[in-house]
């Protein structure tokens, strides 16, 4: 691999924008003490704790769970809603107007009501994820739905193709880059809402630890947790990608970079 080649690869894989970060905050924490802005290395080292005592593997993978529990089932909700939406007009002007208003209330807004109508466990972070996912995946899903060419649903009925049919070989097909593009932005409102959750109703969790390294005035720990939920956020990311690519490809689904579609689009 050339010179060329080597940093053009450096460059498109973000290992050149990581270390320039890495670098700035390096930089940046040379001006301050360790308490309120530790270094990179002063990180890693307080990190190194809470790595070998358990805590901050266990609480990412509480947290990892939260948001896939609540996120599925907010998918598998939102979904029949979206094509219901999207097949039916006058279901759609029922519930368009609610839609549009509920949407703008962050789900953080309904943690107290949630915990008040079901409890501080996990009931009520699962029904937060639900609802921080539900719209995103709906309008996505029902912009599917209207976007297909009424003329390829007059012409399946024209040959007799049932309605059943006519959703799972047309409608559901055309949907899947919608409904596909609905699910990876409802990942991540699901994140955005556990955390908030997580800081005030949680014994556990990313967002638990985060809070409350506060208390022991632990930035290095509040980085540290900052940094993992970042990081697993962005693997199941990567994960729902390559499921994307490797079992949806055929209905459109491809790994290319937003940005690279804008480039080269």
């Amino acid at each position: 691999m050339s010179g060329v080649n080597s940093a053009r690869f450096l460059i498109r894989s973000g290992i050149v924008t990581w270390v320039l970060l890495i670098a700035i905050w390096w930089v940046f924490s040379l001006f301050y003490s360790s308490t309120f802005l530790p270094s990179p290395l002063e990180t890693l080292i307080g990190a190194r704790e809470i790595i070998l005592d358990g805590t901050l593997f266990k609480f990412a993978g509480v947290s990892l769970w939260r948001v896939i529990k609540g996120w599925l089932i907010g998918c598998a909700v939102a979904v029949p809603i979206g094509i219901l939406i999207g097949r039916n007009r006058i279901v759609r002007q029922l519930v368009e107007p609610v839609i549009d208003y509920f949407r703008f209330i962050p789900a953080i807004a309904f943690l107290t009501l949630f915990i008040m109508w079901f409890g501080v466990g996990e009931k009520s972070k699962t029904i937060l994820i639900m609802y921080a996912t539900c719209f995103t995946v709906i309008i996505n899903t029902a912009s599917g739905v209207l976007s297909i060419d009424e003329n390829r649903i007059l012409a399946a009925r024209t040959l007799g193709t049932s309605e059943a049919q006519i959703l799972f070989h047309v409608i559901l097909p055309s949907c899947v880059p919608f409904i596909f593009t609905g699910v990876r932005l409802g990942m991540g409102g699901a994140y955005t809402s556990i955390v908030a959750a997580e800081m005030i109703a949680a014994k556990e969790g990313l967002g638990y630890l985060i809070f409350t390294s506060r208390l022991y005035f632990r930035i290095d720990w509040i980085l540290a947790g900052v940094i993992v939920l970042g990081l697993i956020g962005f693997l199941t990311d990567q994960g729902l990608r390559l499921l994307g690519k490797g079992i949806l490809k055929r209905y459109g689904i491809n790994d290319t970079k937003e940005f690279d579609q804008g480039r080269t689009g």
